[in-house]
């Protein structure tokens, strides 16, 4: 099995017809991913890589049964592009675009709450289901050197480098159920603690990697769910960024979301808090598919 996405997925593109849609369409239809239609305002019957395109999402899924809604829309478009996915009830909207107004993104999250919709993002690079599907950028044009399937979960703030922990742990091997970036930027919509029970519940999955950043108070809530014992399957974490913390205060540095305050959101904290919690903490990046082996060790099949 495996989170949010499989091979059944049936997949909305907003923004289909611009060059970075149609560059990603071609990777993620040639990965299996099902693709059924998408939308560019004025563009209503043509189509992309064989995918029909409608005016509006409301005219899409009137034709189309839609479960996730991925969006290639600038950042100044992606608040009236997520509201009109959440309006047309689509379950999950991916914003993959850096740079939304907080007050945009307030909103989105506001009226997804009350719809019961659920957000991705913004600033996040996408998902995938390793040998079912794969959405936004991630792994690219070649995924099957970056992603293999098998029993870990990864979770990233950052997308770049949740495409690291892939490729180090498929080095090594050891196969991934779902990779989900979760954009890197101080609002966003799906947590740490939100996906982690979705791992939980997966029989796929047997041990999940995190890798956090400075920042935010996301790394801190994963801390309390581990800590609380819902979550039994064994946790890796790998936090970056501690030498943030000797930067001369008001000094900026990164995206949004790595701001620090008194100490909330720093490093150093968000490892103490997440290893007292009983997660595997890695000082270095090259010890995370060692302690991926552990955990799978402390989890058999």
């Amino acid at each position: 099995m495996s989170i949010l996405l499989d091979e059944h997925s049936r997949i909305l593109i907003q923004g289909i017809t611009g060059q970075q849609a149609r560059t990603h369409l071609k990777y993620m239809l040639k990965y299996g991913t099902r693709v059924v239609a998408g939308v560019s305002p004025g563009k209503a019957g043509f189509e992309v890589e064989g995918v029909p395109v409608y005016d509006t999402v409301r005219s899409a899924v009137r034709q189309h049964p839609v479960d996730i809604a991925v969006l290639f829309i600038p950042a100044r478009g992606a608040r009236d592009a997520a509201l009109e996915a959440i309006e047309s009830e689509v379950p999950l909207v991916l914003l993959l675009a850096e740079g939304v107004p907080h007050h945009d993104t307030a909103q989105i999250l506001g009226r997804a709450r009350v719809r019961g919709v659920r957000i991705i993002g913004p600033n996040a690079q996408g998902m995938i289901s390793p040998g079912k599907a794969k959405l936004g950028g991630t792994g690219g044009q070649f995924p099957d050197r970056i992603y293999m399937p098998g029993p870990v979960g990864i979770i990233s703030r950052s997308g770049g480098m949740g495409g690291e922990i892939g490729s180090a742990l498929t080095h090594q091997g050891i196969g991934q159920s779902t990779y989900v970036s979760i954009g890197g930027d101080l609002l966003i919509g799906t947590t740490f603690a939100d996906l982690l029970p979705l791992y939980e519940s997966d029989p796929q999955t047997r041990t999940v990697v995190l890798f956090g950043e400075p920042g935010t108070g996301h790394e801190e809530a994963a801390a309390e769910l581990i800590g609380s014992r819902k979550i039994t399957k064994p946790i890796v974490v790998f936090i970056a960024g501690e030498a943030l913390e000797g930067l001369p205060r008001g000094m900026s540095f990164g995206h949004t979301g790595g701001l620090i305050a008194r100490g909330i959101g720093s490093p150093s904290r968000k490892k103490r808090l997440l290893r007292e919690a009983g997660a595997l903490v890695a000082e270095r990046f090259t010890e995370i598919p060692y302690l991926v082996e552990e955990a799978l060790r402390r989890r058999p099949a």
